[in-house]
């Protein structure tokens, strides 16, 4: 899900609170939206190994409500919020998460988030 981005690169040996982190929201398009009105944001922290060949690590969030999408290739732990995620395809049991749920998505992976409360997850992609 794309988002709004603000900068917090972070430097060899820097830290960052991932709770308070402010970021920027946008509305989702039209199309990925299912349900409700749900906003998402992210910002990316760091990039591990070469740069075109790197390994991204950030914070993502969503807003209430249901929206479709095409996954990267990731592992996530959730920090904060609850929701639930479908998949399509592969058609597998729907995902329970909140915080302390760690997460590993397949590139290509066509799900279905339903966030009840404000989802924050750090990602690693």
């Amino acid at each position: 899900m794309s988002a709004g981005e603000s900068g917090a690169e972070l430097d060899a040996g820097a830290g960052v609170d991932a709770f308070a982190l402010p970021l920027v929201h946008e509305a989702l398009p039209a199309s990925e939206v299912v349900a409700g009105a749900p906003t998402t944001a992210s910002v990316a922290l760091s990039t591990l190994g070469d740069a075109g060949d790197g390994v991204e690590v950030g914070i993502w969030e969503m807003t209430p409500g249901t929206a479709s999408d095409t996954e990267a290739d990731e592992v996530f732990v959730v920090l904060s919020g609850r929701a639930v995620i479908e998949f399509v395809s592969p058609a597998l049991p729907p995902l329970e998460v909140s915080a302390g749920s760690i997460v590993r998505l397949a590139e290509g992976m066509q799900t279905v988030w339903t966030v009840t409360e404000t989802l924050r997850k750090v990602y690693v992609a």
